[in-house]
């Protein structure tokens, strides 16, 4: 599980079941695709070199909403997690870099881990996109939203961790609680506090739903 602060590590953990192996490691992997990607990537190979893999990864937090589909508070299963500002601007518009003939900017979690973990946790499915720089105006939302018509959310880090179990051969999630809506910076507006209440419940369902995942996948 890699989250990118404390904070946000706090919250998983304590909403995790005690009476029971868990069976899930906590990481902070840090902010940005960067260092989520290293810092996971370091994880999945010392596991690798221990013989004992990972099969799945999940990148979870907090992070931004689009209207009206995943308001404040609510929660957002990716069932896709794309590279939103990957690429080049040129003056017909973005381009992604798949467009440059480089790389890709989507991986796709498993169907039936997303059709799960939302019917578990009552979160919507979508597209969560990752950014290097947070959205912060009304025309960067809407030019993302025109891109990206099934975008829910808006985070920083899950195109990273996706990159980085792509490459170690492990499936890969992402789940976020929103705690502001994409678009204008208004801080008096956010509510983390809530987002992380909400990351904290959905992950008191996390182990069951993954475990029946593993056992029909």
């Amino acid at each position: 599980m890699a989250t990118a602060v404390p904070a946000e590590r706090d919250a998983v953990a304590s909403g995790l079941p005690t009476d029971t192996g868990t069976g899930v490691d906590l990481l902070v992997a840090g902010v940005g695709p960067a260092a989520a990607a290293a810092a996971t990537a370091a994880a999945l190979a010392a596991a690798s070199a221990a013989g004992d893999p990972y099969g799945l990864v999940v990148s979870a937090g907090i992070g931004g909403g689009f209207a009206p589909g995943a308001p404040v508070g609510s929660l957002v299963v990716a069932d896709a997690i794309t590279a939103a500002d990957l690429g080049a601007e040129t003056p017909d518009g973005f381009l992604p870099v798949t467009e440059l003939g480089f790389g890709r900017v989507t991986h796709t979690p498993p169907a039936p881990l997303v059709d799960a973990l939302a019917a578990a946790t009552g979160a919507a499915r979508g597209t969560v996109l990752t950014v290097s720089t947070v959205t912060g105006t009304a025309e960067r939302a809407a030019a993302l939203r025109a891109r990206h018509p099934r975008a829910l959310a808006e985070a920083m880090e899950g195109f990273g961790v996706a990159e980085a179990a792509a490459v170690a051969g492990a499936a890969v999630c992402e789940v976020r609680a929103v705690s502001n809506a994409v678009g204008p910076r208004d801080r008096d507006a956010w509510r983390v506090k809530d987002a992380l209440a909400a990351l904290s419940s959905a992950f008191g369902k996390f182990p069951h739903v993954v475990e029946g995942w593993n056992s029909h996948d």
